[in-house]
């Protein structure tokens, strides 16, 4: 498999899924200062223009989310999505929001362009992403971790999700030590192996 990411974005979340699944890929890096995923031979890999993007033997998968479910279905001895419905659902509850709410917000402040056409309207957007992600963080820290990770004692889909949106808080304009449920989530989260190794790789 081939995975094309860029450093410190998303695309991040299903490095650590392959780590932790144990299966073997090789990390393709593209370049966002030069505005690689736009140009042709990349829009030939994935038409978006966005990462990730993977490789695999029947083609190309594409959006954050499919990929990690793809992950977890090559891999289920790793149990990274549980068995119990339930729980399963809970898992995807947390990773359609960060999909459809907290990114979005993050996004704000670098590409208000895709929103907006004006100017102005980008400085406004970017003025509001430390209030929208911090009422993300407050809904995270309430509702969506259920012990040290989202499904509580289980690391889980969701998990490699939430650690790569919790890496960008800074520099949103959100201070983690209002968030003590994040804070102790994301020093979890870098004790392992899996993230150890894309931290060493300068993926994050």
């Amino acid at each position: 498999m081939q995975l094309y990411y860029a450093p410190r974005t998303i695309s991040v979340a299903v490095a650590i899924a392959l780590e932790e699944a144990g299966l073997p890929y090789e990390a393709i890096k593209l370049d966002f200062t030069t505005g690689e995923q736009t140009k042709a031979a990349y829009r030939q890999i994935n038409p978006k223009g966005r990462v990730p993007a993977l490789a695999v033997e029947g083609g190309i998968l594409t959006e954050t989310g499919a990929l990690l479910d793809y992950v977890a279905a090559l891999a289920p001895q790793a149990g990274l999505v549980p068995d119990d419905p339930v729980l399963a659902a809970r898992m995807r509850e947390v990773m359609y929001y960060l999909a459809s709410t907290m990114h979005v917000n993050h996004a704000h402040r670098l590409r208000g362009h895709r929103w907006a056409d004006l100017e102005s309207s980008w400085t406004d957007m970017k003025a509001k992403v430390p209030q929208t992600m911090n009422d993300c963080c407050a809904y995270i820290e309430a509702n969506g971790l259920r012990g040290p990770f989202v499904l509580g004692e289980r690391l889980s889909l969701a998990d490699c999700y939430l650690y790569v949106v919790c890496s960008w808080l800074e520099g949103d304009g959100v201070d983690p030590s209002a968030y003590p449920k994040i804070i102790a989530f994301r020093d979890a989260m870098a004790a392992r192996p899996s993230v150890r190794a894309v931290t060493q790789a300068g993926m994050l």
